[in-house]
């Protein structure tokens, strides 16, 4: 197909148009600091929901159509204008702006569509899929634009149909028809996750602005970033070559569910909960003396947690690709199990003493995690990290059993 992806290099223009989806993290993440709610809570992940949803569709695309040739280019240039536009819009989305961001969404939804029927183009199976995406991509971008015109619980109810509509559309056809280079899929999601991680850091540095760089201010972010690390740590230590090996093992429309179950929906998963931490984190380093509150010692706790829980269901999910022959896979784990139930028991405890301890326990959780997978299972992880997953000789032995 002509324009499309040769290779499985991340081009530079996806480097690019992802700065934008920054800008996005970096606003969502000041409307959740800003509205330290139950409600705030609830409409920052629906917003970061639709922000995460347009940002996978272009994954997709740029999968398949090479966005640096021709008009392509162009084009994407255009679309990263319009999700800039969202972007500004995220503070205000269920306020006043609610009807620039709908606008400027539908705008980047449809562009989105007319560039993966150019992408179609002499491919009917995959002309058929886009085509299948038709309708829930459009009504949920009608539904979000529609919600800026309403207000109160009736404005929320449409975000959540709109999401709903959009996440669960892509199921119909069962993945049939979508191609995958699975080393760029793989790739493109691994640094969007160190986007987010970045993120967190991002919010160390916004949070202490202004604030006297005390021995408490300098501990905190010290701590901020053993978290942040530990983050980073558990994912690329053998995740994501895990999630890549698998996906790479597989083909057709079976490789296409796994792609949108492992990388659409739970990395989506996994970045809602280092967004969260990076909202704890400017509280923390705000005010690291003070008792966090409910919104916050959740969003540090319960988002910690959600990002595990992200990484325990991906398992779940391999676990229905490689079989049964593979043992490792027939259990959750212990390390990160255990882990998120220690983060939810300290969960209730976590308001009642200063935010800088609360930090420091939930240091110590992840540090014990590194250490228990690092030196328990030292050779097998290893022999995963030096590709000996990829044979189907090497997973009947079960290397894999040892990243738990």
């Amino acid at each position: 197909m002509e324009g499309s992806l040769q290779d499985d290099r991340v081009k530079p223009l996806e480097l690019f148009f992802d700065l934008v989806f920054v800008f996005g993290l970096t606003q969502v993440t000041s409307l959740l600091t800003a509205h330290p709610t139950w409600g705030g809570l609830l409409q920052g992940m629906l917003v970061l929901g639709a922000i995460w949803w347009a940002w996978a569709a272009y994954a997709w695309l740029t999968n398949t159509l090479s966005p640096e040739e021709g008009m392509v280019r162009i084009a994407m240039f255009a679309v990263m204008a319009a999700m800039l536009v969202v972007a500004l819009a995220v503070p205000e989305a269920f306020d006043e702006h609610g009807v620039i961001f709908g606008v400027a969404y539908l705008l980047v939804r449809t562009m989105h569509l007319a560039l993966y029927a150019l992408a179609a183009r002499g491919d009917p199976d995959l002309l058929g899929a886009v085509l299948r995406m038709v309708p829930s991509s459009t009504i949920s971008g009608v539904l979000i634009l529609t919600a800026g015109f309403v207000e109160g619980d009736l404005r929320t109810a449409l975000w959540i149909v709109a999401l709903a509509i959009d996440y669960l559309g892509v199921i119909v056809g069962r993945g049939q028809g979508w191609h995958l280079s699975p080393g760029h899929f793989a790739e493109r999601h691994g640094l969007i996750v160190i986007i987010a991680i970045g993120e967190s850091i991002v919010a160390l540095g916004v949070g202490a602005t202004g604030t006297p760089l005390s021995t408490g201010v300098i501990a905190a972010a010290v701590l901020g970033m053993t978290v942040a690390t530990a983050l980073w740590w558990t994912y690329f230590d053998w995740v994501a070559i895990v999630v890549e090996q698998q996906l790479r093992r597989t083909t057709g429309a079976q490789q296409a569910t796994l792609a949108r179950d492992a990388y659409s929906y739970l990395h989506f998963v996994m970045v809602a909960g280092i967004v969260l931490f990076a909202v704890s984190m400017k509280k923390t380093l705000a005010d690291f003396d003070a008792h966090l509150g409910p919104v916050p010692v959740a969003a540090l706790c319960g988002g910690l947690a959600v990002y595990l829980l992200a990484h325990i269901l991906l398992r779940l999910r391999i676990a229905g690709v490689i079989g049964s022959q593979v043992r490792f896979f027939r259990r959750v784990g212990r390390g990160r199990p255990v882990a998120m139930i220690a983060l939810l028991l300290f969960w209730p405890f976590a308001g009642d003493m200063p935010a800088l301890a609360a930090l420091a326990v939930v240091a110590v959780i992840f540090v014990s995690l590194i250490a228990y997978e690092a030196i328990l299972y030292r050779e097998p992880r290893a022999r995963i990290r030096h590709g000996e997953l990829a044979t189907q000789e090497t997973m009947a032995r079960g290397p894999v059993r040892a990243a738990q």
